[in-house]
């Protein structure tokens, strides 16, 4: 690797989902899943999300931007993927960790589905209750 070559891989996870991106110097070109990242992600609220580590670190259309992403939901995938993108650009200039960790981009949301327990319809939801 050249020291002008600019790349880096990371992992980001978020419920079920599990987004695997590659960082490389260009021009800001993004495909999630072979698709094309407006293609993939339909709403701008979406897109922003993808987009925050970049924003946070002034580094817009900056790197190329490679994502595999399984598992959950649109919305988990797309967490995934902020938290993937954000550990990758640390990777590349430690510098930026602290506006990345300023705007909470490197922090791993821990909230996943609750179990369903074993006499019950659900996590929590208990049968009806009949007293005669």
């Amino acid at each position: 690797m050249a020291a002008t070559d600019l790349s880096a891989t990371a992992t980001g996870r978020r419920k079920t989902a599990v987004a695997r991106v590659w960082l490389t110097e260009g021009s800001g070109a993004c495909t999630i899943n072979g698709r094309h990242f407006e293609e993939y992600l339909p709403t701008l609220p979406l897109q922003n999300e993808v987009l925050a580590p970049f924003q946070a670190t002034n580094l817009l259309n900056k790197f190329d931007l490679k994502v595999v992403s399984r598992g959950s939901g649109l919305h988990g995938q797309v967490g995934a993927i902020r938290l993937a993108v954000a550990r990758a650009l640390t990777a590349i200039d430690p510098e930026l960790r602290a506006p990345l960790k300023a705007a909470g981009l490197l922090r791993r949301d821990p909230r996943m589905k609750e179990r369903k327990k074993s006499g019950q319809p659900g996590a929590r939801k208990q049968f009806q209750f009949s007293k005669r």
